[in-house]
């Protein structure tokens, strides 16, 4: 998998968010963030996703997206239930997808992190090919961006905890880290 100077991931669907700006003093990523991601709740497929990092999301389309239509959110990359990997924001560039956050002592994970989504619950199994597509991906990151290594990952959860529970008990990390340490 390649990823250009721009930080485009050439194998992605490119949906370019306005939900993004600058890195501080341009500081190279050093974290990798996994979250996930479903819209409505527990529901699958749709635009829905897109709609929201794009700003576009309808309230009238369903009662939930009334409460989040007016978010300016997005994250670096998108892995949906079939492994379809969709970009948002360029890797060097800062997406709004932690919040407030911490790792390591370091607030503001957005300014030297990377956020990838897994459309998905933290109750619901991923699939095989999202962890297929997230190794793939990952591997291509820390090749890009020697700051990020296997130390270097967490979930959402771990940055902003209390306020954020994602990926959820549902993300099998020991099965992610051995395919990851596999090939």
């Amino acid at each position: 998998m390649f990823i250009d100077q721009q930080g485009l991931v050439k194998a992605a669907r490119q949906c370019p968010s306005p939900n993004q700006d600058e890195r501080p003093d341009n500081c190279p990523p050093d974290l990798l963030i996994i979250h996930n991601i479903s819209l409505p709740p527990n529901e699958f497929g749709g635009p829905w996703i897109d709609h929201l990092f794009l700003n576009q999301l309808d309230p009238e389309q369903h009662p939930y997206f009334r409460e989040i239509h007016q978010l300016r959110v997005s994250a670096h990359l998108l892995i949906r239930r079939d492994g379809e990997l969709v970009q948002y924001v360029p890797l060097t560039a800062r997406a709004w997808h932690a919040g407030q956050s911490c790792f390591e002592g370091r607030e503001a994970c957005n300014n030297f992190s990377i956020g990838i989504e897994l459309e998905g619950a933290d109750h619901i199994p991923f699939t095989n090919p999202q962890y297929q597509q997230l190794v793939t991906v990952t591997k291509a990151i820390m090749a890009r961006f020697p700051g990020i290594t296997p130390e270097r990952i967490t979930g959402h959860s771990d940055v902003a905890p209390g306020r954020k529970t994602d990926p959820g008990p549902a993300f099998d990390w020991l099965r992610y880290r051995q395919l990851l340490a596999e090939s």
